[in-house]
């Protein structure tokens, strides 16, 4: 999940302010005195930023002054991206104060995803460090502090890496006074999408109406027994009360079993520590046959030769009992390489027709320059579908017969489905078979899709409903519109859920529930024929969510970043869906077989 681990995806947050600063004054700014303290107090800094009311119009003198700050040389603010940085267009209705604060000062310990340093050395040589912004089979590019791009050969690099440093100076503070410094903070703050400037459409509304009384989020299991990172949770088939949690940075999975009074954590399979760069462990699930035949299935994103990186999908096999792995090796069943080491993919999920899908990113950079997830050749910014119960040829699987891409050339027999940017999280209706996915948004929209056979999901022609790019545009093509999309308004990066289908006398069975990570917001929405009726939010979650799990019995439960499972307690709500907040079906939205 924008990704969610860091994101999605790691922890969320931007690199927000300038690469450069000189500590010579303009001359022309009304701010107070700019002689910053000696020696330079990051905590100072931070109090005053928090306590004191910065004046958004110095700030923004601050920002665009290239004798000073010279944030514009690496970050835009219209939206449109291509700088060092991160584009800051609507940065304040991503980010609350602290998380402004915090960036500036500690950029590092906070990089936004796809905005690591690159460190490049070539066989003659030369040493490149900077963002990575395309990375073909020719050549790759680099975008440095100063602005400028670097173009390499492919075949003359000797050497690539990826660093969890910024660009941006970790002492940037020093060089401007604690007021100077909120008032920057006060201008980054101001920095939100216009009222006018979202489109309204049916299925983006501009207000998403929050429940009279909000659904409750009550804690799973003790804090005693609270996880590391943890990103995926879900319960062991045929052993009730037991459930399985990932942690992605430790590479443990964990056994949390709740069948007596008490309760017990125990290691459940230890895949290894992440590596730098990479995400580690991303999601898993057990085969729907896993009480008869113990088998399960997890992902994990890794650092391969060259300086490269893919996700991997693997086999493992419980002990007999289920509560263990057995310890045999793994079994490798796809290696998806990737141009960067973004936008990794993570979900897996058997469908009702016992085949496992596997959803994969664009793998970056930002703004997929390369074209991923529009080349059918690749299965990156695609779903995946295969039949791990078979095997055809070399592969330990087989393709079912019924994939909408068998026996086109030149095309991936894996592919169900295409033009997506990161769909972290997904799952089938219970009821109804309906594959619905969380997709993370660029810049501007997060959206929810229900996915079918062979279609397109736009990116990155498309954003949400919004046009992105024609590079990538094929003639005749046909997009298939969100049911939902949201502007920055609401959220950075969505988390997808499951449908509600545990009490059939509630008002929330059937009924789609899913958050974002970074606004810790819950949101819930009822659609029909992939037509958006009612969208409301549901809960402001103590933790970031960034994975929801299902128990046998349909209840739902919320994954805090942070380290709690929680169970989502729907009784003591009511969803409403009489007072605004739904769509009017009349409003213009791009037709799903708009090109």
């Amino acid at each position: 999940m924008k990704s969610v681990l860091s994101a999605i995806a790691t922890t969320a947050a931007v690199a927000i302010a300038a690469c450069l600063f000189a500590t010579t004054t303009a001359g022309t700014s009304p701010a107070p005195p700019a002689v910053p303290p000696k020696p330079a107090d990051k905590n100072q800094y931070q109090s005053f930023a928090m306590t004191h009311t910065g004046d958004p119009e110095r700030g923004k003198k601050l920002f665009l002054d290239e004798q000073r700050l010279a944030c514009a040389k690496c970050h835009s603010t219209d939206g449109k991206g291509g700088k060092a940085g991160p584009d800051l267009f609507a940065i304040g209705d991503k980010f609350g104060r602290r998380d402004l604060v915090d960036a500036v000062l500690s950029p590092s310990a906070t990089i936004a995803v796809g905005y690591s340093t690159t460190v490049v050395k070539t066989r003659s040589g030369d040493s490149f460090d900077g963002i990575l912004k395309e990375a073909g089979d020719a050549d790759l590019k680099l975008i440095g502090a100063d602005g400028k791009t670097v173009s390499i050969k492919t075949a003359d690099v000797a050497e690539r890496r990826t660093t969890d440093l910024s660009l941006m100076p970790e002492n940037l503070y020093a060089g401007i006074s604690t007021q100077e410094f909120a008032d920057v903070i006060e201008y980054l703050a101001s920095l939100r999408l216009p009222a006018a400037a979202a489109a309204v459409r049916h299925g983006a509304p501009a207000e998403i109406p929050a429940l009279a009384t909000p659904v409750e989020l009550t804690p799973f299991h003790s804090p005693d027994h609270h996880f590391e990172h943890p990103v995926w949770f879900g319960p062991v088939p045929g052993i009730a009360n037991v459930f399985t949690v990932v942690e992605h940075e430790t590479g443990r999975i964990w056994l949390l079993d709740k069948r007596s009074k008490g309760e017990a954590k125990t290691p459940f399979l230890d895949t290894g520590r992440f590596m730098p760069g990479t995400r580690g462990l991303l999601g898993m699930v057990f085969h729907p046959h896993f009480a008869e035949n113990r088998r399960y299935f997890y992902a994990k994103h890794m650092a391969v030769e060259k300086g490269h990186f893919a996700t991997f999908v693997f086999e493992g096999a419980a002990a007999p009992d289920g509560l263990r792995d057995s310890g045999k090796p793994a079994v490798q069943v796809l290696r998806m390489d990737e141009t960067s080491n973004v936008h990794y993919g993570g979900g897996l999920a058997f469908g009702p027709d016992g085949f496992l899908y596997v959803g994969m990113g664009d793998s970056g950079p930002q703004q997929d320059p390369q074209g991923n997830a529009q080349n059918l050749s690749l299965p990156l910014g695609k779903m995946l579908r295969i039949d791990v119960d078979h095997r055809a040829g070399d592969k330990p699987y087989a393709i079912p017969a019924d994939n909408p891409f068998v026996g086109r050339k030149g095309v991936m027999p894996e592919i169900w489905a295409v033009g997506l940017r990161e769909p972290w999280r997904f799952s089938f209706d219970a009821v109804t078979g309906d594959l619905w996915v969380g997709d993370v948004g660029q810049d501007l929209y997060e959206e929810v899709d229900v996915v079918r056979r062979g279609e397109n999901y736009g990116w990155n022609v498309y954003e949400g409903f919004e046009p992105f790019s024609n590079r990538f545009r094929k003639e005749g093509e046909q997009f298939v519109a969100p049911v939902f999309a949201y502007s920055r308004r609401y959220g950075a990066s969505v988390t997808g859920g499951f449908v509600y289908r545990g009490d059939p006398k509630s008002s929330f069975y059937s009924v789609y529930i899913f958050g974002d990570y970074q606004t810790k917001r819950l949101f819930a929405l009822t659609q029909e024929n992939r037509s958006l009726k009612t969208v409301r939010q549901i809960a402001t979650p103590p933790q970031m969510p960034v994975s929801f799990g299902r128990d046998e019995r349909g209840e739902l439960y919320m994954v805090g970043y942070e380290g709690m499972v929680y169970h989502i307690d729907l009784s003591g709500s009511m969803f409403e869906t009489t007072s605004g907040g739904s769509c009017d079906p009349n409003l213009d939205t791009i037709a799903p077989t708009s090109t």
